[in-house]
């Protein structure tokens, strides 16, 4: 065997290891209103985890008026029947549908953003009384038959309460919907019951796997959209939470245990940290406020920060090793890690900003896509469960595992420098391309650009990297040979 093939597999065989030590199937979402934002823009985000060698693909659907009518999904055989009207959105989908498309996130040309889902748990009394639905609507089918239908995030969790109210829910799940105005954030507690709130403007909210929403404001549909009759249920079913006329969601629904303790809770901490340093507070609270304001107006850097963040400068930190059995927001599972930004400082046309960090953000770059797109760049359409040289996911994949053997001089020494200049680069790009894109009256020819740009920003950043990883391939033979070296001569 190669030696670079034993450097790679070494790096691997440390993620595996990783892979057993929390749920494959958790994430990390960050919502960020436009008031608490430096350029007035709504902010959604998540690292969606999964599997060490799961690729994830970049993907548009073209806007038509004779779209695919019935729905079937190949996760659960949950089906609907859809308009044949349908819009242009984004998505990234798993690399095979064997198993459910799982679009996950996307903007559609409405500038709605949508990020599905969050993974949670519905405590046994909720669920014994209104069971989850076999055949119901999951996360695998809800990006595809909601997004294309949208014009608003409030608009996101009627048609999404509609279907789970009318179909049912095969599992528990937090989802967030964005415009340009407002952000909403939805969850579902059991098999027909729903709850969701609008953020506050200048607020922000980290969402680990825990269903999180509090208190429900009754007969305020602008504060609150909420399943019809779940007042009752809750009072009939003698669900926590219920008290003098009022309701806690996640009381009533949702798990306040030991595993949050380690794998939820700890993950709201690191981001509050970092958003609002001022607010002191204890790693092992049970009881961390979902809501707050942050210290300064947050940029899309600093929501990278966040989403990199392995209790970064703490005590805990130890590059996403589960220091204190406490579950970190960037680990080794992390497929994909997206920011949904629709701006409101620029033409409508070009609003829509899909940040894509493939892998694991900590070692990779967010490239920001135009979503006025029509297609995607070559190398985030391919990729399986195999390594491919040519895929944007395993190029940045690749990164990650030659980085774990040596995470704290890898990282420093090689990995932020190319980050910070990559990153620079990605921005001075998007300036550029937006003043160009502003003089472009054809939607044809402006599609064109932005599809073209999309492109350039990808291969940059990828080619970058490449270049990095044959850097850090080759250090890493030397760094073997040191330590052959030291254990021969210990020997």
């Amino acid at each position: 065997m190669k030696l670079y093939q034993k450097v790679v597999l070494a790096g691997l065989a440390i993620i595996v290891i990783f892979a057993g030590a929390t749920q494959a199937s958790a994430c990390t979402t960050l919502v960020i209103g436009n008031h608490a934002t430096k350029d007035g823009s709504t902010i959604i985000a998540r690292n969606e985890d999964n599997a060490t060698n799961w690729a994830k693909h970049f993907v548009v659907h073209n806007q038509t008026s004779q779209g695919p009518t019935h729905y079937l999904s190949k996760g659960n055989g949950f089906t609907i029947t859809l308009s044949p009207k349908q819009q242009r959105y984004t998505a990234t989908p798993d690399w095979t549908s064997k198993h459910g498309t799982y679009g996950e996130d996307g903007i559609n040309e409405s500038n709605v953003a949508m990020s599905a889902t969050e993974s949670t748990n519905s405590n046994k009394r909720a669920t014994q009384a209104d069971p989850f639905i076999k055949k119901g609507i999951s996360e695998d089918a809800m990006l595809d038959v909601t997004l294309p239908f949208i014009h608003s995030a409030r608009q996101g969790v009627q048609r999404l309460g509609k279907m789970i109210s009318k179909f049912g829910a095969a599992e528990s799940d937090g989802i967030v919907f964005s415009d340009k105005n407002e952000i909403w954030y939805m969850e579902i507690g059991a098999g027909h019951q729903w709850a969701a709130i609008q953020i506050p403007a200048n607020y922000y909210a980290i969402i680990p796997n825990q269903l999180s929403i509090g208190k429900l404001v009754l007969n305020n549909s602008k504060k609150c959209l909420i399943s019809k009759g779940i007042i009752t249920f809750i009072k009939r079913h003698h669900l926590s939470g219920y008290k003098m006329r009022e309701a806690n969601f996640a009381r009533a629904f949702g798990t306040n245990n030991k595993q949050d303790a380690t794998d939820n809770t700890p993950r709201i901490w690191d981001g509050q940290r970092l958003l609002t340093p001022s607010r002191k507070q204890n790693i092992q609270s049970r009881h961390l406020p979902l809501l707050m304001k942050p210290d300064k107006k947050v940029t899309i850097n600093k929501v990278s920060d966040v989403l990199s963040s392995h209790f970064s400068g703490t005590k805990y930190d130890s590059k996403g090793r589960w220091v204190g059995k406490y579950r970190p927001i960037n680990m080794p599972m992390n497929d994909e890690s997206h920011i949904l930004q629709i701006r409101k400082t620029v033409p409508k046309t070009i609003a829509g900003i899909q940040w894509l960090a493939m892998a694991s953000p900590d070692t990779s770059v967010y490239v920001p896509f135009y979503t006025n797109i029509n297609a995607t760049p070559q190398s985030y359409q391919i990729g399986t469960d195999h390594y491919d040289p040519n895929s944007a996911f395993w190029t940045y994949k690749l990164t990650s595992t030659l980085v774990q053997p040596y995470p704290t001089s890898f990282t420093t020494q090689y990995i932020k420098p190319i980050q910070k200049a990559v990153e620079s680069h990605m921005q001075r790009a998007l300036n550029q391309s937006d003043q160009v894109a502003e003089q472009l009256a054809s939607t044809t020819a402006l599609q064109n650009y932005l599809t073209a740009s999309n492109q350039q920003k990808a291969n940059f950043a990828q080619n970058k990297f490449k270049q990095l990883n044959a850097k850090l391939i080759t250090q890493s033979t030397s760094e073997i040979f040191k330590e052959l070296h030291i254990h021969i001569n210990k020997g």
